[in-house]
Protein backbone atom coordinates (compact mmCIF):
# COMPACT_ATOMS: atom_id res chain seq x y z
CA UNK A 1 0.00 0.00 0.00
CA UNK A 2 1.33 3.42 -0.92
CA UNK A 3 1.95 5.73 2.00
CA UNK A 4 0.96 8.78 -0.05
CA UNK A 5 -2.72 8.38 0.54
CA UNK A 6 -5.69 10.09 2.11
CA UNK A 7 -8.71 8.47 3.66
CA UNK A 8 -12.09 10.20 3.78
CA UNK A 9 -13.98 8.96 6.83
CA UNK A 10 -17.62 9.65 7.63
CA UNK A 11 -18.24 11.48 10.87
CA UNK A 12 -21.02 12.79 13.06
CA UNK A 13 -22.00 16.44 12.65
CA UNK A 14 -22.11 16.98 16.43
CA UNK A 15 -18.52 15.65 16.70
CA UNK A 16 -17.42 18.12 14.02
CA UNK A 17 -19.39 21.05 15.45
CA UNK A 18 -18.02 20.60 18.95
CA UNK A 19 -14.38 20.18 17.96
CA UNK A 20 -14.38 22.83 15.21
CA UNK A 21 -15.23 25.43 17.86
CA UNK A 22 -11.96 24.65 19.68
CA UNK A 23 -8.66 26.36 18.91
CA UNK A 24 -6.40 24.44 21.29
CA UNK A 25 -6.37 20.98 19.73
CA UNK A 26 -3.19 19.02 19.13
CA UNK A 27 -4.95 15.66 18.74
CA UNK A 28 -8.43 14.16 18.43
CA UNK A 29 -9.89 10.69 18.75
CA UNK A 30 -11.95 9.77 15.71
CA UNK A 31 -13.74 6.89 17.37
CA UNK A 32 -15.90 4.18 15.88
CA UNK A 33 -18.73 2.72 18.00
CA UNK A 34 -17.44 -0.82 17.48
CA UNK A 35 -13.86 -2.02 17.70
CA UNK A 36 -14.21 -5.23 15.75
CA UNK A 37 -12.52 -4.14 12.52
CA UNK A 38 -9.05 -2.61 12.63
CA UNK A 39 -8.28 0.48 10.57
CA UNK A 40 -5.54 -0.30 8.03
CA UNK A 41 -6.25 2.20 5.27
CA UNK A 42 -3.36 4.53 6.20
CA UNK A 43 0.19 4.35 7.44
CA UNK A 44 1.24 6.73 10.24
CA UNK A 45 1.44 10.23 8.79
CA UNK A 46 -1.30 9.64 6.23
CA UNK A 47 -3.97 12.29 5.74
CA UNK A 48 -7.36 11.48 7.28
CA UNK A 49 -10.23 13.73 6.19
CA UNK A 50 -13.65 14.21 7.82
CA UNK A 51 -16.79 13.87 5.68
CA UNK A 52 -20.19 14.54 7.25
CA UNK A 53 -23.10 12.14 7.02
CA UNK A 54 -25.40 12.65 4.04
CA UNK A 55 -27.08 14.86 3.03
CA UNK A 56 -24.09 17.00 4.08
CA UNK A 57 -21.79 15.55 1.42
CA UNK A 58 -18.79 17.70 2.22
CA UNK A 59 -15.30 17.30 3.62
CA UNK A 60 -15.01 19.57 6.66
CA UNK A 61 -11.50 19.04 8.04
CA UNK A 62 -8.88 16.44 8.77
CA UNK A 63 -5.78 15.37 10.66
CA UNK A 64 -2.72 13.13 10.39
CA UNK A 65 -3.10 9.46 11.25
CA UNK A 66 -0.93 8.23 14.14
CA UNK A 67 -2.33 4.93 15.42
CA UNK A 68 -5.36 2.70 15.65
CA UNK A 69 -6.46 0.88 18.80
CA UNK A 70 -9.58 -0.89 20.03
CA UNK A 71 -9.90 0.05 23.70
CA UNK A 72 -12.59 0.38 26.39
CA UNK A 73 -14.58 3.59 26.09
CA UNK A 74 -13.51 4.56 29.62
CA UNK A 75 -9.83 4.47 28.61
CA UNK A 76 -10.57 6.47 25.47
CA UNK A 77 -12.19 9.10 27.68
CA UNK A 78 -9.33 9.11 30.21
CA UNK A 79 -6.78 9.52 27.43
CA UNK A 80 -8.56 12.14 25.30
CA UNK A 81 -11.33 13.65 27.45
CA UNK A 82 -13.22 16.26 25.39
CA UNK A 83 -10.95 15.59 22.41
CA UNK A 84 -13.34 12.67 21.84
CA UNK A 85 -15.76 15.28 20.53
CA UNK A 86 -18.09 15.27 23.55
CA UNK A 87 -18.37 17.42 26.65
CA UNK A 88 -18.79 14.50 29.06
CA UNK A 89 -18.21 10.76 29.19
CA UNK A 90 -21.96 10.28 29.55
CA UNK A 91 -22.51 12.17 26.29
CA UNK A 92 -19.91 10.01 24.55
CA UNK A 93 -21.57 6.84 25.89
CA UNK A 94 -24.96 8.05 24.62
CA UNK A 95 -23.52 8.51 21.13
CA UNK A 96 -21.89 5.09 21.19
CA UNK A 97 -25.22 3.55 22.21
CA UNK A 98 -27.06 5.42 19.44
CA UNK A 99 -24.78 3.93 16.77
CA UNK A 100 -24.62 0.38 18.14
CA UNK A 101 -27.34 -2.15 17.45
CA UNK A 102 -27.16 -3.66 20.91
CA UNK A 103 -27.82 -1.60 24.00
CA UNK A 104 -25.29 -0.46 26.58
CA UNK A 105 -26.00 -1.21 30.22
CA UNK A 106 -25.20 1.28 33.00
CA UNK A 107 -22.10 -0.65 34.04
CA UNK A 108 -20.96 -1.67 30.54
CA UNK A 109 -17.66 -0.38 29.20
CA UNK A 110 -17.92 -1.05 25.45
CA UNK A 111 -14.88 -1.38 23.24
CA UNK A 112 -14.54 1.38 20.66
CA UNK A 113 -12.24 1.65 17.68
CA UNK A 114 -9.97 4.68 18.07
CA UNK A 115 -8.35 6.33 15.05
CA UNK A 116 -5.86 8.70 16.66
CA UNK A 117 -5.24 11.87 14.69
CA UNK A 118 -2.64 14.58 15.25
CA UNK A 119 -2.60 18.29 14.28
CA UNK A 120 -6.33 18.33 13.41
CA UNK A 121 -7.85 21.13 11.39
CA UNK A 122 -11.44 22.12 10.67
CA UNK A 123 -12.95 24.24 7.89
CA UNK A 124 -15.64 26.89 8.23
CA UNK A 125 -18.79 26.00 6.31
CA UNK A 126 -17.85 28.41 3.51
CA UNK A 127 -14.71 26.33 2.92
CA UNK A 128 -16.28 22.87 2.97
CA UNK A 129 -15.05 20.72 0.09
CA UNK A 130 -17.59 18.74 -1.98
CA UNK A 131 -16.91 15.01 -1.96
CA UNK A 132 -14.94 13.69 -4.96
CA UNK A 133 -16.94 12.80 -8.07
CA UNK A 134 -16.54 9.05 -7.50
CA UNK A 135 -18.04 9.11 -3.99
CA UNK A 136 -20.92 6.66 -3.80
CA UNK A 137 -23.98 7.47 -1.61
CA UNK A 138 -23.98 3.94 -0.19
CA UNK A 139 -20.47 4.32 1.28
CA UNK A 140 -20.75 3.36 4.95
CA UNK A 141 -17.31 3.95 6.50
CA UNK A 142 -15.10 5.88 4.08
CA UNK A 143 -12.88 5.71 1.02
CA UNK A 144 -9.17 5.98 0.28
CA UNK A 145 -7.49 8.18 -2.33
CA UNK A 146 -4.06 8.31 -3.94
CA UNK A 147 -2.73 11.83 -3.35
CA UNK A 148 -0.33 11.72 -6.28
CA UNK A 149 -2.82 11.67 -9.13
CA UNK A 150 -6.40 12.07 -10.26
CA UNK A 151 -9.16 12.90 -7.79
CA UNK A 152 -6.84 12.36 -4.85
CA UNK A 153 -4.37 14.95 -6.11
CA UNK A 154 -7.22 17.42 -6.65
CA UNK A 155 -8.46 16.74 -3.14
CA UNK A 156 -4.99 17.34 -1.69
CA UNK A 157 -4.70 20.66 -3.50
CA UNK A 158 -8.15 21.74 -2.30
CA UNK A 159 -7.18 21.00 1.30
CA UNK A 160 -3.86 22.84 1.00
CA UNK A 161 -5.54 25.84 -0.60
CA UNK A 162 -7.92 26.22 2.32
CA UNK A 163 -5.23 25.75 4.93
CA UNK A 164 -3.07 28.38 3.26
CA UNK A 165 -5.89 30.88 2.81
CA UNK A 166 -7.03 30.61 6.42
CA UNK A 167 -3.51 30.38 7.91
CA UNK A 168 -4.66 27.43 9.99
CA UNK A 169 -1.86 26.41 12.39
CA UNK A 170 -1.96 22.81 11.16
CA UNK A 171 -0.38 23.97 7.91
CA UNK A 172 3.00 24.48 9.54
CA UNK A 173 2.74 21.14 11.29
CA UNK A 174 1.88 19.40 8.04
CA UNK A 175 4.42 21.16 5.83
CA UNK A 176 6.80 18.22 6.14
CA UNK A 177 4.20 16.17 4.29
CA UNK A 178 5.06 18.17 1.17
CA UNK A 179 8.11 17.85 -1.01
CA UNK A 180 11.09 19.83 0.22
CA UNK A 181 11.11 21.72 -3.04
CA UNK A 182 8.35 22.79 -5.39
CA UNK A 183 5.06 24.63 -5.19
CA UNK A 184 2.84 24.82 -2.14
CA UNK A 185 0.63 22.18 -3.72
CA UNK A 186 3.32 19.66 -4.69
CA UNK A 187 2.79 16.01 -3.86
CA UNK A 188 3.00 14.99 -0.20
CA UNK A 189 5.58 12.78 1.42
CA UNK A 190 5.08 10.68 4.53
CA UNK A 191 6.37 11.44 8.01
CA UNK A 192 5.51 10.14 11.48
CA UNK A 193 3.20 12.66 13.19
CA UNK A 194 4.01 14.38 16.47
CA UNK A 195 1.95 12.71 19.19
CA UNK A 196 -0.24 14.39 21.76
CA UNK A 197 -0.53 13.19 25.36
CA UNK A 198 -3.52 10.93 24.75
CA UNK A 199 -2.00 9.29 21.69
CA UNK A 200 1.27 8.78 23.58
CA UNK A 201 -0.61 6.90 26.28
CA UNK A 202 -2.38 4.60 23.82
CA UNK A 203 0.66 4.00 21.59
CA UNK A 204 2.85 3.09 24.56
CA UNK A 205 0.13 0.86 26.00
CA UNK A 206 -0.23 -1.03 22.74
CA UNK A 207 3.50 -1.21 22.03
CA UNK A 208 3.97 -3.14 25.29
CA UNK A 209 1.02 -5.36 24.34
CA UNK A 210 -0.91 -4.00 27.33
CA UNK A 211 1.44 -5.60 29.86
CA UNK A 212 3.58 -3.90 32.48
CA UNK A 213 7.20 -3.87 31.29
CA UNK A 214 8.39 -5.05 34.72
CA UNK A 215 5.71 -7.35 36.12
CA UNK A 216 3.74 -8.45 33.08
CA UNK A 217 0.54 -7.22 34.78
CA UNK A 218 -2.33 -7.06 32.27
CA UNK A 219 -5.04 -5.32 34.31
CA UNK A 220 -5.50 -2.31 32.05
CA UNK A 221 -6.91 0.17 34.62
CA UNK A 222 -3.67 0.00 36.68
CA UNK A 223 -1.27 0.34 33.73
CA UNK A 224 0.20 3.78 33.03
CA UNK A 225 2.34 5.18 30.24
CA UNK A 226 5.31 6.70 32.07
CA UNK A 227 7.62 9.33 30.62
CA UNK A 228 11.23 8.36 31.29
CA UNK A 229 12.43 11.95 31.00
CA UNK A 230 9.73 14.48 31.97
CA UNK A 231 7.75 16.01 29.12
CA UNK A 232 8.63 19.55 30.22
CA UNK A 233 12.28 18.74 29.49
CA UNK A 234 11.74 16.88 26.23
CA UNK A 235 8.84 18.94 24.78
CA UNK A 236 7.60 15.92 22.82
CA UNK A 237 5.56 12.82 23.55
CA UNK A 238 8.08 10.40 22.07
CA UNK A 239 7.12 6.70 22.48
CA UNK A 240 10.85 5.93 22.91
CA UNK A 241 10.63 8.07 26.05
CA UNK A 242 7.89 5.84 27.43
CA UNK A 243 7.50 2.75 29.56
CA UNK A 244 4.27 0.93 30.40
CA UNK A 245 4.31 0.44 34.16
CA UNK A 246 1.92 -0.71 36.87
CA UNK A 247 0.78 2.35 38.80
CA UNK A 248 2.81 1.62 41.95
CA UNK A 249 5.99 1.05 39.95
CA UNK A 250 5.32 4.23 37.98
CA UNK A 251 5.15 6.17 41.25
CA UNK A 252 8.42 4.67 42.49
CA UNK A 253 10.03 5.32 39.10
CA UNK A 254 9.09 9.01 39.20
CA UNK A 255 10.39 9.32 42.76
CA UNK A 256 13.69 7.62 41.90
CA UNK A 257 13.30 4.48 44.00
CA UNK A 258 13.46 2.29 40.87
CA UNK A 259 14.93 2.71 37.41
CA UNK A 260 15.48 0.92 34.12
CA UNK A 261 19.09 0.79 32.98
CA UNK A 262 20.16 1.56 29.39
CA UNK A 263 20.38 -2.20 28.73
CA UNK A 264 16.73 -2.50 29.84
CA UNK A 265 17.20 -4.04 33.27
CA UNK A 266 14.97 -3.11 36.20
CA UNK A 267 16.88 -1.94 39.28
CA UNK A 268 15.77 -0.91 42.77
CA UNK A 269 17.47 1.65 45.00
CA UNK A 270 18.80 0.73 48.45
CA UNK A 271 16.94 3.83 49.63
CA UNK A 272 13.60 2.08 49.25
CA UNK A 273 14.37 -0.15 52.23
CA UNK A 274 16.23 2.60 54.13
CA UNK A 275 13.41 5.12 53.80
CA UNK A 276 10.41 2.82 54.21
CA UNK A 277 11.75 -0.32 55.92
CA UNK A 278 10.07 -2.34 53.19
CA UNK A 279 10.25 -3.10 49.48
CA UNK A 280 11.08 -6.80 49.48
CA UNK A 281 8.67 -7.52 46.61
CA UNK A 282 10.29 -4.86 44.42
CA UNK A 283 13.83 -6.09 45.02
CA UNK A 284 12.67 -9.46 43.75
CA UNK A 285 11.70 -7.89 40.42
CA UNK A 286 15.26 -6.96 39.43
CA UNK A 287 16.20 -8.15 35.95
CA UNK A 288 15.35 -7.74 32.28
CA UNK A 289 12.15 -5.94 31.36
CA UNK A 290 9.80 -6.60 28.46
CA UNK A 291 10.31 -4.27 25.50
CA UNK A 292 8.19 -3.58 22.40
CA UNK A 293 8.66 -5.84 19.42
CA UNK A 294 9.04 -2.82 17.13
CA UNK A 295 12.62 -1.53 17.54
CA UNK A 296 11.43 2.00 16.75
CA UNK A 297 9.23 1.95 19.86
CA UNK A 298 11.72 0.55 22.36
CA UNK A 299 12.98 2.85 25.13
CA UNK A 300 15.87 5.03 24.02
CA UNK A 301 19.09 4.29 26.00
CA UNK A 302 19.78 8.02 26.22
CA UNK A 303 16.53 8.65 28.08
CA UNK A 304 17.17 5.68 30.38
CA UNK A 305 20.68 6.93 31.12
CA UNK A 306 19.26 10.36 31.96
CA UNK A 307 16.85 8.82 34.49
CA UNK A 308 19.59 6.69 36.06
CA UNK A 309 21.88 9.72 36.44
CA UNK A 310 19.35 12.38 37.43
CA UNK A 311 16.42 10.70 39.19
CA UNK A 312 17.47 7.28 40.51
CA UNK A 313 18.51 7.40 44.15
CA UNK A 314 21.18 4.73 43.73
Amino acid sequence: MSGLRAYVGITDYNWYRYLSARSDLEEVNFWKPGGGTAFRALEPGGLFLFKLHSPRDFIVGGGYFAHYSAIPASLAWEAFLTNNGAQTFEEMRDRIAAYRREGIGPSDDPTVGCILLEQPFFFAESDWIPVPADWKPQTQQGKGYDLIQGLGRSLWEAVQLRLSARAIPALAASSDLREKAGSAYSAPTLTRPRLGQGSFRVVVTDSYERRCAVTGERTLPVLEAAHIKPFNLVKAHDPRNGLLLRSDIHTLFDKGYVTVTPDCRFDVSRRLKEDWENGRDYYGMRGKIRVPRDPQLRPDPGYLEWHAQNVFLG
